[in-house]
């Protein structure tokens, strides 16, 4: 597999991050260079770290992961999308999707990065490498969640709107495009 071809899956597992990155920029109150550089650490590690996983873990298991992430992935970005609205729409200050949080973090950084699970497990069929490519997806998703946590705070700025609401909106739909792209294959 080429560095080329790496880039492209690279930038492709990066898009749900990016995504939820503009969300949390749209969503946060007052956005610091210390909680994006932790919030892009935790998307890019997790996007690096599941295709070592699913190349360990080989075919044995992808099966059952198959089964089931996709409706994982889709859970946890309609709950924390599904607050935001409810959050928003109340009124409320305190935004569900704190991505100062850890659980947080967490929850959002394992729901984007179940596809790199299985780019993994295909990564160890094919007996590909896997430190070159899981560190160029580590570092693509790295820099694409700057680039989005920034931009969802340039339009907050430039746009007076319920930013709260838009974001859960986005989170839900990421949510169901894992989900549909996953159940029509």
């Amino acid at each position: 597999m080429s560095i080329f071809d790496i880039l492209i899956i690279a930038v492709a597992l990066a898009m749900d991050c990016f995504s939820v990155s503009v969300a949390a920029g749209v969503a946060i109150e007052r956005p610091r260079f210390r909680t994006v550089l932790v919030m892009a650490v935790f998307f890019g590690g997790f996007q690096g770290l599941m295709p070592v996983i699913g190349w360990l873990t080989g075919g044995s298991v992808a099966h059952l992961i198959q089964a089931f992430d996709h409706w994982v992935a889709f859970g946890l970005l309609a709950f924390i999308g599904g607050g935001m609205i409810r959050e928003s729409l109340a009124g409320e200050e305190n935004r569900p999707l704190d991505v100062t949080r850890v659980k947080t973090l967490f929850e959002l950084a394992v729901a984007t990065s179940v596809d790199a699970l299985v780019v993994g497990v295909d990564l160890g069929l094919m007996q590909n490498a896997l430190v070159v490519p899981a560190l160029i997806i580590a570092a693509v998703s790295f820099l694409l969640t700057i680039v989005g946590f920034y931009l969802g705070v340039y339009f907050k700025r430039i746009c007076k709107f319920n930013f709260g609401l838009v974001g859960g909106i986005v989170l839900i739909c990421i949510g169901l495009k894992i989900l549909i792209e996953h159940l029509m294959s």
